[in-house]
């Protein structure tokens, strides 16, 4: 419990701190502009750019507001009496919207935000663990929250933000670099580093009050270090001799919803099926990778499929690899219909083509598609077999803005 004084203090403190952020690049997120009757409500990685986005929306209403990042440790023991006294502030400065950042460290904070939706407070809310914030939605909020992702800079917000010009140069550089706006104005790899680790212990170890934090970033060190590879919960097991599989699969739900991996299944119309075959691991961003990886030499084929794989992501999560007698890389989904089959490969030539092209035509004959995708790096070429044709095009022609 804080008093009035010190929580507007704070107020006061973190709204002439916003005013000096810089306001950055305007990121593609929508559906907020007429707002009144639900929470808006945006999930993603710790310094993805949550915060500047709030500022940018905040800039751009003009109206009377309250912004409170609860990540700010003067706001150590906030709680739910608290937001009453915090209301007080707003009401005598005739607030009309909150802007919280960080919200799921306040218990039961659902409760306020249901209460002024009522009243009909503006009301924009960030959190960088897409679990806790859904625990709460579910229950207060159904049916009266929007929710969004933001990811690090996609490939044409890369553009944007560097100057630069779609093509081989800048989808290299890109691949390497990755997309947090932090790294990308300083390019210092401790910028990645640190974030890297500040999930590992803050939004991780912290939270779920994990003691063997140093097992927690072996297993880190080790996924950033293997993606675009298989696996399954027993592998991991032996390898960091975890006492049960189900032990690491609650680790990485933990690394799930902090954003910084995803584990997609192969793909079966058997759920039970999904569960017990081997998962493929992607990263939240190339930069961790390549900063955080103990391989020395890093597979730029491997960084590709990741590149790909966090395209298709922003716009879906029901992605799914095939494996039959072959494989492809990525199946996508939208309203239960499948609508791209994609394979990546770095440069065809004459020793993975056909692996390459078969594995994709396997996918058509099963999902009876007629056209798939090879995404390469710089080779554009078309191919014709029967009724099918596979369309092999770089990834900067074929990404499209979002």
């Amino acid at each position: 419990m804080l008093s009035k004084l010190t929580i507007e203090q704070i107020v006061d403190s973190q709204k002439e701190r916003l005013t000096k952020i810089v306001p950055g690049l305007p990121r593609v997120i929508s559906g907020f502009d007429k707002l009144t009757t639900h929470a808006f409500i945006v999930t993603g990685i710790r310094r993805c750019g949550k915060s500047t986005l709030l500022q940018q929306i905040n800039t751009a209403s003009a109206e009377p507001s309250i912004y409170l990042n609860f990540e700010d440790p003067r706001l150590a023991g906030f709680d739910l009496s608290d937001f009453n006294r915090l209301h007080e502030i707003a009401e005598r400065n005739k607030v009309t919207t909150y802007f919280f950042d960080e919200i799921q460290l306040v218990d039961k904070w659902e409760n306020f935000i249901r209460f002024r939706l009522d009243e009909g407070y503006r009301i924009f809310i960030t959190g960088s663990n897409a679990t806790m914030l859904s625990k709460e939605l579910g229950t207060k909020l159904t049916g009266r929250h929007i929710s969004k992702e933001l990811f690090p800079f996609s490939y044409h917000e890369y553009l944007s933000f560097t100057g630069r010009q779609p093509g081989e140069e800048s989808s290299g550089s890109y691949l390497a670099s990755g997309g947090f706006p932090e790294f990308l104005k300083t390019g210092l790899p401790e910028v990645l580093m640190q974030s890297f680790n500040d999930i590992i212990i803050r939004d991780i170890a912290l939270r779920y009050n994990i003691k063997n934090t140093t097992l927690l970033q072996q297993l880190a060190v080790w996924l950033v270090s293997n993606c675009g590879k298989l696996f399954t919960g027993n592998s991991l097991r032996k390898l960091f001799q975890i006492g049960s599989s189900s032990s690491v699969m609650e680790y990485l739900s933990y690394f799930a919803d902090a954003y910084l991996f995803f584990f997609i299944p192969r793909f079966s119309y058997s759920g039970k099926v999904q569960l017990v075959n081997p998962k493929k691991i992607y990263c939240i961003d190339n930069g961790f990778i390549k900063t955080n990886s103990v391989s020395f030499s890093a597979d730029k084929g491997r960084l590709l499929e990741n590149m790909v794989f966090l395209h298709l992501r922003r716009t879906t999560d029901d992605i799914y690899y095939f494996a039959e007698k072959n494989e492809c890389d990525f199946v996508v989904f939208h309203q239960k219909e499948v609508k791209g089959l994609y394979q990546v490969c770095w440069q065809l030539d004459q020793e993975n083509m056909d692996r390459e092209i078969t594995g994709l035509t396997e996918a058509m004959d099963f999902f009876g598609l007629e056209q798939g995708y090879i995404i390469t790096f710089n080779q554009t070429d078309i191919f014709k077999l029967e009724h099918k044709t596979i369309v092999a095009q770089p990834f900067y022609e074929w990404v499209k803005p979002l």
